[in-house]
């Protein structure tokens, strides 16, 4: 029954794919988990929601979800598919866009670094830059949406997309993308931005919108806000969590923010791509680090877990990952009866895509009934 919801020609299925990011729930996973491990009315948490399949899948099926993610990327994605904006006011959006782009300068465009006119035209940088002037993503459900439907088409497949080949789920480097845009004679494809966008919009709104039980997922550190929900729990403002659901970072996996430096620009961010070196904003290099923060995550949802709750936890199977989940999830729950499912991988996997060919034993689901 989840599967037909996830349907291409339902609003549900089409909402759900908004966002390509990087390790994502498969959508279907989700929607299993959360059917099978929830009741409907039941409220399900993710510390580390991503794109907020999670979440999603809970609103889609007549839970509650709550859902925290650090990059504004994968939250503003979840934030759109959980309250997406009406089409008009999309539409006329994008044409305010298009006025503004007007005004941008040549001095502007020549003033970025070199990779920008190897990967957009003159028409197409000068919309992007009117869009990231303008669209007050962070406090505007209707810049929201805006700003995450040119995110998805920021960059991926010529023709496809508003940029010169490259991947949609990971912006590479701009040297090596410039170098391999020169090697084949690429230029950026000669798009009108403003019809490429207002198609794209009238596509997504094709089937409607979705209807979703109330739900929400904020931007923040999970350390800080899982903090603040045991203080609401604790004052009874909030009901405990019946379904802990949640895919925490793997060890020595990935540089989230690095990935997505592009789209980060897009949002405000810097121009060429940098190693964060805020807290938890980088890839986990330190076994000590990496310890704390899953320690840190599973004590503060322990306190917020509703009694007879489930804790569904999908990890690495490799072995410094998923000995340290379990361990710190059997110190945390110590009189909770734990299954394991071992989940390979049954194709090539997306670290694989990306450059990382060691070979990797799959996925575990841990699972704890309280």
């Amino acid at each position: 029954m989840t599967h037909e919801l996830l349907k291409i020609s339902t609003p549900t299925g089409r909402w759900s794919g908004i966002g390509p990011y990087y390790a994502m729930f498969p959508r279907e996973f989700a929607f299993d988990v959360v059917e099978k491990y929830s009741e409907v009315g039941q409220s399900i948490l993710d510390p580390f929601a991503g794109r907020a399949t999670s979440i999603y899948a809970a609103a889609s099926l007549k839970r509650h979800g709550y859902g925290i993610e650090i990059n504004p990327v994968g939250w503003l994605y979840g934030r759109v598919k959980l309250n997406p904006a009406p089409q008009k006011k999309l539409l006329a959006r994008n044409h305010q866009i298009a006025k503004i782009a007007n005004s941008v300068l040549i001095d502007e465009l020549i003033s970025l670094p070199e990779f920008f006119s190897f990967c957009y035209t003159q028409n197409v940088l000068r919309y992007l830059i009117a869009a990231r002037r303008t669209l007050s993503w962070k406090h505007s459900y209707i810049d929201a949406t805006m700003m995450a439907l040119i995110l998805i088409n920021l960059h991926g497949k010529r023709e496809s997309s508003l940029s010169n080949q490259m991947r949609q789920g990971k912006a590479m480097h701009p040297d090596y993308s410039i170098r391999w845009w020169q090697e084949r004679d690429m230029s950026p494809p000669d798009i009108d931005p403003v019809e490429f966008m207002q198609n794209r919009i009238k596509w997504r709104y094709a089937k409607g919108i979705p209807e979703l039980e109330k739900s929400k997922i904020v931007l923040g550190d999970s350390t800080l806000k899982l903090k603040q929900l045991v203080r609401e729990i604790q004052t009874g403002k909030r009901q405990p969590f019946n379904l802990l659901f949640t895919s925490p970072p793997y060890y020595k996996i990935t540089n989230y923010y690095y990935d997505q430096w592009l789209r980060l620009w897009m949002l405000g961010g810097h121009q060429h791509p940098i190693y964060t070196g805020e807290k938890w904003k980088g890839r986990f290099e330190s076994m000590v680090k990496y310890t704390q923060l899953l320690s840190n995550i599973f004590h503060n949802c322990s306190k917020i877990m509703a009694n007879n709750a489930v804790v569904y936890i999908r990890t690495d199977a490799r072995k410094f990952t998923f000995e340290t989940t379990k361990n710190l999830l059997e110190k945390t729950f110590p009189k909770c009866s734990m299954q394991i499912l071992p989940s390979p991988f049954k194709k090539e996997t997306q670290t694989a895509l990306y450059g990382d060919k060691e070979c990797k034993p799959g996925e575990v689901d841990i699972i704890l009934y309280l």
